[in-house]
């Protein structure tokens, strides 16, 4: 029995899925740090050039003798704003910039977009519509 359990943890680990996902663990801690460098040393020292103060996390309002800390849920809203534009402006857009150039390079075509679920079920729709008419 130790012997299949053994044999069934290493095909699992050794599934392609698996492994990819862990790979992409390791770069995602990796790239992290990168993408908060670039949202704390220049993104943000940018919008408090800009609009002051750049740690919002002590706003609050007072409704009842009680405070509503809503500073650190904006720190939290603009950092994943800035991260989102950082990843999408500096990692997104080279990358696809690159594999389109890539694809020119080599000849290949553009790669199609597959149709949506929704269009897939009203193709099969009017197909079996049209079988029964």
């Amino acid at each position: 029995m130790g012997g299949k359990v053994i044999k069934g943890f290493k095909e699992f680990i050794m599934r392609g899925n698996v492994v990819e996902l862990a790979v992409a663990v390791v770069m995602g801690a990796a790239f992290g740090a990168i993408v908060n460098a670039l949202v704390n040393d220049i993104v943000m020292p940018l919008i408090t050039a800009i609009f002051g103060k750049q740690d919002y996390s002590k706003l609050y309002w007072t409704v009842n003798h009680s405070q509503i800390m809503y500073g650190s849920m904006l720190n939290a809203v603009i950092s994943f704003l800035l991260i989102s534009v950082g990843v999408y402006f500096f990692i997104v857009v080279p990358i696809n910039h690159f594999n389109a150039r890539r694809r020119r390079h080599l000849g290949l075509p553009d790669p199609v977009e597959k149709p949506t679920e929704v269009e897939l079920l009203t193709e099969i729709r009017d197909f079996l519509a049209s079988r029964e008419a």
